[in-house]
C-alpha cells in the first residue's frame, strides 16, 4: 500500500475517532449474492418466488428499482464495488485481471476508523483467480474461431421436501457469520462491519463435463422448488437467430444455447433458478435473525445486493456477460436506523455507489477519486435529495469472455444505449426500456439523434474506443506470455481447454489463426 494512502487513512482515522466521541455510529452488514436478478425484489418479478427476507427489507427499508452492476461478471463487478471505481479505471478486464491484493477497500477504511471488521464467503475482487480456460477464452475472443465457454444449461433435482441445505459452502459461511455476530459482534464495544459473500444463485459446475466445465447446472430440491409460483413463470420471447445482433449471437453460441430448447426446458431452468434465489434469501434471513436475537438489529444497517444478475434463458442465453436487464440489473435493498422505510427509489444507481454510501453511513470522508456517489441522501430521513448530488445515468462495461467486443452500456432516463469496441466496427444498440421491457427492438437507427446524444455522454465518461484498444493489447500480451510460459507443453494444454472446435483435428488451422492474431499489431 502506498505511503500516500497510509497518510489518508491516518487522517480518516483521526476524523473518525473525533466523530465517535460525539455520536454512535451504526453497525453495517452487507450480504452480496452472486447472479441474483434484481427484478425479483419488486413487483411484478417478486410474485414468481417467495423471498420473505428480501420482502422484509423491502417493507422496512429502501428498494432501489434501477440498480445496475458496473460489469456483468463476478470479479470485475466486485472490484468496482470494493474500490468505488469503474472497471476501466482499475483495469479490471476479466475474472483473472482485477484489483491488486493490496488495494484499499471501504472495509479497510472502516477498520482504520475504529470499526471491528470481518469478511466471509465469496470475495473475488483480486487478480489471479478463476480457471485457465476462463482467462484464455477472454484473451482470445478476437481470434477467428468460436469457443464454447459453457455446457448446455440443464436442471438437476436433488433430495426431497426436507432437503434444505443444498449449497453447503454458502450455508457453512452463513453459519460462521451468524456465529461471529453472536460471539464477537455482540460483545464488542466498537461498531462492526460484516460482509458475507454468497455463491448462490450462481449455477453449479456441470461435473459430467469434466474438470474444465463451467457452471451450467441449475440445481435445487423440492423444498425450494415449492417456493416458486409456476403460474408466474414467463417464457421469454427470442429473436430469430438471423435477427440477433452479432455480439449477442456470439454470446448465444459460446454459451451453448444456439440449439433447440423446448418451452418446458426453458420454464424448468427458470423455475430452478428462482428456487436457488429462495435458498439465498434464507441465508439473508439467518443473518437478520442473528442480529435480532443479539439485540443488534435496531442499530445495524443491512444491505443486500449482488454482483450481477442471471439471464435464465432470456435472449436465448443463460449466465451473465450481457447488458440485457436479466444480467445487468442487480438487487439493492438497504434497511437501518434513521433510514426510510417502505421506500422505492427510481433513480439510477450502481455498485460503485456503495463505497461512498458505506463510508457516509459510518461518517467517514471518502478518500481519492471515486466513480460512485453516496446514496445516503436518498435513504436518510434527515436529508432531502437533490438531483445535483447524483448523476442521472449509470455506466456498465464488459471486457471478458463470451463476448467478442468490449461492451459499454449507458442507462439514462428511458434509454439503454450499448456501444461496442471502437464505436464504428460494431453497430450499437438502443432500447426504450419503458416501452420495450423485453429489449427486443433495437431502435438505434430509428432515433439517430438519441443515439448521438447518448454516445456523446458516454464519451464524456469514458474514452471507450481507447479503452477497447487497451484491452485488445492486454489480451494479446497476456496470451503471448502464457503461451511462452508453457514451453513445449503449450499444444497439449490448449487442446484440453473448452473449445467449440476440435482442436486436435484442426490443430494447424487453429495455430495459424492464433499466430496471425498475435502478429497483427502486437
Amino acid at each position: 500500500m502506498k505511503i500516500e494512502m497510509f497518510y489518508l487513512i491516518f487522517l480518516c482515522q483521526m476524523y473518525g475517532q473525533s466523530l465517535c466521541r460525539n455520536e454512535t455510529r451504526p453497525n453495517i452488514v452487507m450480504v452480496m449474492s452472486d447472479a441474483f436478478d434484481g427484478r425479483l425484489t419488486f413487483d411484478p418479478g417478486s410474485k414468481v418466488v417467495q423471498l420473505p427476507y428480501v420482502n422484509y427489507l423491502r417493507e422496512l427499508g429502501t428498494t432501489f428499482l434501477n440498480a445496475y452492476t458496473n460489469s456483468p461478471i463476478c470479479c470485475p463487478s466486485r472490484a468496482a464495488m470494493w474500490s468505488g471505481q469503474f472497471v476501466h479505471l482499475t483495469q479490471s478486464w476479466n475474472n483473472y485481471k482485477c484489483l491488486d491484493a493490496n488495494a484499499t477497500t471501504w472495509m479497510d477504511l472502516l477498520e482504520a476508523n475504529g470499526y471491528l471488521t470481518k469478511s466471509m464467503g465469496k470475495l473475488d475482487y483480486t487478480s489471479g483467480s478463476h480457471s485457465v480456460s476462463n482467462r484464455v477464452e477472454a484473451w482470445t475472443r478476437d481470434v477467428q474461431f468460436v469457443l464454447r465457454q459453457e455446457g448446455r444449461p440443464v436442471t438437476r433435482l436433488v433430495g426431497n421436501m426436507s432437503t434444505v441445505r443444498i449449497m453447503r459452502k454458502d450455508w457453512e459461511n452463513t453459519d460462521k457469520a451468524t456465529q461471529w455476530i453472536h460471539q464477537r459482534a455482540a460483545s464488542s464495544h466498537q461498531p462492526f462491519a460484516l460482509y458475507l459473500g454468497l455463491n448462490l444463485p450462481h449455477p453449479y459446475k456441470t461435473e459430467s463435463l469434466g474438470p474444465t466445465a463451467g457452471g451450467s447446472t441449475f440445481l435445487t430440491s423440492p423444498y425450494w422448488l415449492k417456493k416458486v409460483s409456476s403460474e408466474h413463470i414467463t417464457v421469454p420471447k427470442w429473436l430469430p437467430i438471423a435477427a440477433m445482433h452479432p455480439v449477442d449471437y456470439y454470446s448465444t453460441s459460446t454459451k451453448n444455447c444456439s440449439g433447440v430448447f423446448t418451452e418446458d426446458e426453458v420454464k424448468s431452468i427458470r423455475a430452478f433458478y428462482y428456487a436457488m434465489c429462495a435458498e439465498a434469501d434464507a441465508m439473508l434471513g439467518q443473518m437478520i435473525s442473528a442480529l435480532r436475537e443479539t439485540g443488534l438489529l435496531d442499530n445495524t444497517v443491512v444491505i443486500f445486493t449482488a454482483d450481477h444478475g442471471e439471464l435464465a434463458m432470456e435472449h436465448r442465453q443463460f449466465y451473465k456477460m450481457s447488458m440485457f436487464e436479466g444480467s445487468s440489473h442487480v438487487p439493492l435493498l438497504v434497511m437501518g436506523p434513521r433510514l426510510m422505510s417502505g421506500l422505492q427509489v427510481n433513480e439510477l444507481v450502481s455498485l460503485v455507489d456503495l463505497y461512498p454510501t458505506v463510508l457516509d453511513i459510518a461518517s467517514i470522508p471518502a478518500v481519492g477519486i471515486l466513480s460512485g456517489h453516496t446514496l445516503l441522501p436518498l435513504l436518510s430521513k434527515a436529508s432531502a435529495f437533490s438531483k445535483k448530488q447524483h448523476p442521472d445515468w449509470v455506466l456498465s462495461e464488459y471486457h471478458g469472455c463470451n463476448v467478442n467486443a468490449s461492451t459499454y452500456m449507458l442507462r439514462s432516463g428511458r434509454w439503454k444505449y450499448i456501444a461496442y469496441a471502437d464505436g464504428l466496427s460494431v453497430s450499437p444498440q438502443l432500447f426504450d426500456i419503458t416501452r420495450d421491457k423485453e429489449e427486443l427492438h433495437n431502435v438505434a437507427l430509428k432515433f439517430l439523434d438519441v443515439q448521438a446524444h447518448l454516445d456523446k455522454i458516454l464519451l464524456s465518461i469514458v474514452d471507450y474506443p481507447k479503452v477497447s484498444t487497451t484491452v485488445q493489447l492486454y489480451n494479446k500480451k497476456s496470451f503471448a506470455a502464457w503461451h511462452h510460459s508453457l514451453g513445449r507443453n503449450y499444444s497439449q494444454v490448449i487442446a484440453n481447454l473448452r473449445w467449440h472446435v476440435d482442436w486436435q483435428k484442426d490443430v494447424l488451422a487453429n495455430e495459424r489463426a492464433i499466430d496471425n492474431w498475435l502478429s497483427d499489431s502486437l
